[in-house]
């Protein structure tokens, strides 16, 4: 019997379904993608932001079909398949994007050779740090454990917010830095629904850090930073069919009950790293 991960809706909708719809026609380069899916999203705005050709192929990573495992042995999204190799990881997709087409800009992360080192201290940040909290506090099933998990999270958006230099994290341009937090901001209505949180809100107010944040170029800086955000969450909308809200109720209501099978809900559960 299939599970009900499984049975997921199917398809993207809304303004997303119309950026599918573009991208019918073979490239060069394929994107196997689930429209849901938050790691999915973090290359999905790095190919449009960048403007390559790209062909999506929607799938459904809970079944495991053969055709894809081919693919990626994990069963994962996304994977992207460019001239007959196959490839996988949202971040290593991303960087790839730059190595293979350096004609399209911009570039996912700068060219200086420190400037790049430092992109990747924070967007492994955000991969140890932000999501792991995040998630927490979704499956958390105890006023115990959401309250820590909300203090967790809470401090880890407040130290990555205090270094955005505005008015991308990095400065002027837009980066894989910028990418790699987005699609869970864009969720976080859902804390903010059913657990007490609201990271934009969050990051706008601060707790703790304000009095410092807020004297001279430190505040500047984030509240810059939050503004850009929410400019490309309207980026980040069109392509996420964040407005066809209930089909994503029905997938994080799992989350929210400690019932979704994905790979990332079974780390949170067991205490381990997001894969």
């Amino acid at each position: 019997m299939p599970t009900p991960d499984e049975q997921i809706f199917p398809h993207a909708t809304g303004f997303a379904a119309s950026t599918v719809e573009l991208h019918q026609a073979p490239q060069d380069l394929t994107f196997y993608a689930g429209w849901f899916c938050p790691f999915v999203q973090r290359s999905w705005i790095c190919l449009e932001e960048k403007g390559i050709p790209y062909q999506y192929k929607e799938v459904n990573p809970y079944k495991k079909e053969k055709e894809f495992l081919a693919l990626n042995p994990k069963g994962l999204v996304p994977a992207l398949e460019y001239q007959g190799r196959a490839l996988y990881e949202s971040l290593i997709i991303c960087e790839f994007l730059d190595d293979a087409y350096p004609d399209h800009k911009p570039s996912m992360l700068p060219e200086d050779p420190y400037q790049k080192a430092y992109a990747r201290i924070w967007i492994d940040f955000i991969g140890k740090s932000v999501l792991p909290n995040f998630m927490r506090l979704m499956q958390a099933q105890t006023e115990d454990k959401r309250d820590e998990a909300r203090k967790e999270l809470h401090a880890a958006m407040q130290t990555f917010a205090a270094e955005a230099k505005g008015p991308y994290f990095l400065g002027e341009q837009f980066s894989l830095v910028d990418a790699a937090i987005v699609p869970w901001i864009l969720r976080d209505y859902i804390l903010h629904d059913h657990r007490g949180y609201h990271v934009r809100r969050s990051v706008r107010n601060g707790s703790g850090m304000r009095s410092r944040l807020r004297s001279g170029r430190a505040w500047s800086r984030r509240k810059a930073w939050v503004i850009t955000i929410a400019l490309m969450l309207n980026v980040a909308n069109f392509f996420c069919s964040t407005q066809d809200a209930d089909k994503y109720e029905e997938i994080y209501g799992r989350y929210l009950r400690d019932e979704a099978q994905s790979e990332a809900a079974k780390a949170i559960r067991a205490g381990k790293p997001i894969p």
